[in-house]
């Protein structure tokens, strides 16, 4: 019957915000699940360590080291790079949230196709490298470049890299606890194995190991334990993928072999640096080969992530039934054993070689005497013989001195260095040395430049042999994207990031018509190609300016008008209202008030004055004066009496104004 495993915490809610909704997957340092941000109502990935590397004497140790890289892991921000949003510790439980990145990863991809097409092959390590340059530039290395920290996207034309850093905390702890180093030996680099030593030709060198995978199907030294992988990867060259793949072009070769060098010295610096080896193959290849695949090996050596795996993110949880806690875990002993030299000398001849094998010494001494005629002969003999060996020692000695011994060997000649490329070559032709070249870019030395030699100079060299000389390409440039102007500052600023640029603080700017969030513009011509270094700058817009709407009742259409334009504000007319107070064609009412907030390009809705409103005027003929004028003034008009024989009658004869007329004007009563 078959068993089935509830992990206890799905549903639990971490840190009182981050609800686990399932996991993901399970590795030897930590188990990842999907969980929801209540806060923040968004999906991330929950890393939740082992509870066993926080124990013991080392734990409060890994739990600040912990804290301490995901701290430097969250400071990088890259499209290539699973952003890190937040680290902490709820009891007992260190945790890590992180982008969630809804797809699956290298090693799965490999697991279903067998190999990747060279083409495919190449895309990867570009976005890989373009991660890790992006690290690199801020002093971060990964430590643990393997497939399983690979993610693709959904649509599979993104990549992203995980867990930057975090593999050091587990290192260090564990190492120092209990003489081991952690990690997937597959793609350690020889330096780590022998002395622990990282920086970012370690990387670089777990790259050029997961390029001979995804093109042959299997890794260099598979099917062996993890000392044998270990030894193979200290003294033995990584094989040509091409020995597995004969298709596979010569400049294919040459860029894994100089991705895993044995000696980190010369391999690329940095990530940046065999990113650019890699763009110089590929614009070199046949278009032809880029969709050519290598046949699945018939025992593909690919590692198993649920295996030998240092860290989560291997597969999915159907493999949890294998011990997910199980790693690459070598005695320390054996790095030393491996990187010492071997001081053993195996003493093959103890006595002297005159005696006869078997036979005491002293039974010598009692051997009949041989007859004189035979000793002569036998001394002219060793004479003779004598003589031979002296002249073939001669020889021999003379060869072994000019052919290995000091007389093989002078030294790199000072001036080969800072110097221009042809200087350099004159200067190791006087010493009559030969000399090979390689370019690469360099932020300080000027294009032509020599970099550096190997070897350096006054180190020996044979005197035959040929010095490499590394010559500046300059600094390092890359075209600016097309289409920032115009795009939303988030999609320009990822497009500047994916390109390999820093982009600086934006510089707001106020505009009328462009949207607010709108780039206005860029402070290098888009199309360009710029310095790696440039830090780009991009003008935004903050939409309008804020303005104060001005005071416009009262005043004259016209320069109600002229007034609010030229502080940038919109006017629209409302429909004409009759007012006793306020002139015809001057403002009634203005909507926003005096006063108020607004932005320029907003709109003013001004309500004009009809004047006063036409009504009917009372008609007062006949009536006493009194009479009439209240009559009038009830309408709402003004009075006016003209009097003859003093109004002797006191009856309205006669009155100016009849029909209609406009509320308060004069209406003129002639009375007698």
């Amino acid at each position: 019957m078959a068993t089935v495993t509830t992990d206890p915490l799905l549903g639990r809610l971490v840190d009182g915000r981050y609800e686990i909704v399932a996991r993901i997957a399970r590795g030897g340092m930590a188990t990842v699940y999907r969980a929801t941000d209540r806060r923040l109502d968004r999906e991330v990935a929950l890393k939740i360590m082992h509870p066993h590397l926080a124990d013991g004497v080392e734990g409060a140790s890994f739990v600040s080291r912990f804290r301490r890289e995901a701290r430097a892991a969250a400071r990088l921000t890259h499209p290539g790079v699973v952003a890190v949003y937040d680290q902490g510790l709820d009891g007992e439980t260190s945790y890590l949230t992180m982008e969630y990145v809804p797809g699956t990863n290298l090693r799965r991809e490999l697991r279903s196709s067998g190999t990747l097409t060279l083409g495919r092959t190449l895309d990867v390590l570009a976005q890989v490298l373009a991660a890790l340059a992006a690290a690199h530039r801020k002093g971060l290395v990964h430590r643990d470049v393997k497939p399983e920290n690979v993610l693709i996207t959904a649509d599979g034309a993104h990549v992203k890299v995980a867990d930057f850093g975090l593999a050091r905390a587990v290192t260090e702890v564990t190492s120092t606890a209990t003489g081991t180093i952690l990690g997937t030996v597959a793609y350690l680099a020889p330096e780590v194995i022998t002395t622990g030593g990282c920086d970012a030709r370690t990387d670089v060198y777990a790259v050029g190991i997961l390029a001979y995978e995804m093109l042959t199907g299997a890794l260099p030294y598979a099917g062996e334990t993890p000392i044998q992988v270990a030894f193979h990867h200290v003294h033995d060259d990584v094989p040509a993928p091409s020995g597995e793949v004969p298709w596979l072009p010569a400049e294919v070769d040459e860029l894994v072999a100089a991705f895993t060098a044995r000696d980190p010295g010369r391999r690329p610096a940095d990530a940046a640096a065999a990113l650019d080896s890699l763009e110089r193959v590929r614009a070199g290849l046949d278009p032809d080969l880029l969709d050519r695949r290598a046949d699945l090996p018939a025992t593909a050596g690919a590692v198993d992530a649920d295996s030998p795996a240092g860290d989560a993110g291997d597969d999915s949880p159907e493999a949890d039934g294998i011990d997910s806690d199980r790693l690459d875990a070598i005695p320390a002993a054996f790095f030393q054993e491996v990187s010492a030299p071997d001081e053993r000398t195996e003493m093959l001849v103890e006595e002297s070689t005159t005696r006869v094998p078997g036979r005491p010494a002293a039974d010598r001494t009692h051997s009949p005497a041989a007859p004189p005629r035979r000793r002569r002969r036998r001394r002219a003999l060793a004479w003779t013989l004598t003589l031979l060996l002296l002249v073939a020692g001669g020889a021999a000695g003379t060869w072994w001195w000019f052919a290995d011994g000091p007389g093989a060997w002078t030294r790199v000649p000072d001036g080969v260095v800072a110097v221009p490329l042809e200087d350099a070559r004159d200067v190791l032709a006087a010493a009559e040395l030969g000399s090979t070249v390689t370019r690469s870019h360099h932020d300080e030395v000027p294009a032509g430049t020599v970099i550096e030699s190997r070897p350096a100079p006054g180190d020996p060299v044979r005197t035959d042999g040929q010095v490499h000389l590394v010559v500046s390409r300059g600094i390092r440039t890359i075209p600016v994207p097309d289409g920032l102007v115009g795009a939303t500052h988030q999609d320009a600023t990822a497009a500047l990031r994916a390109a390999g640029f820093e982009v600086g603080e934006p510089s707001p700017q106020h505009h009328d018509t462009v949207p607010e969030g709108e780039v206005m513009a860029v402070s290098v011509p888009e199309g360009s190609v710029q310095p790696h270094t440039t830090v780009v700058t991009l003008t935004v817009s903050d939409g309008p300016a804020p303005v104060t709407v001005p005071q416009q009742v009262g005043k004259p259409k016209d320069d109600a008008v002229a007034d609010l334009e030229s502080v940038g504000l919109k006017v629209e007319l409302a429909e004409p209202e009759h007012s006793l107070d306020v002139a015809e064609g001057h403002v009634l009412r203005q909507d926003p008030e005096a006063g108020a907030q607004a932005h320029r390009t907003d709109t003013v809705t001004l309500t004009l004055s009809a004047g006063p409103p036409i009504v009917a005027v009372p008609d007062v003929v006949g009536m006493r004066t009194g009479a009439a004028r209240a009559a009038l003034e009830e309408a709402g008009f003004e009075v006016e009496e003209n009097k003859y024989l003093g109004g002797l009658l006191d009856t309205v004869r006669f009155q100016d104004t009849t029909g209609e007329a406009p509320q308060g004007s004069t209406v003129t009563l002639t009375i007698w």
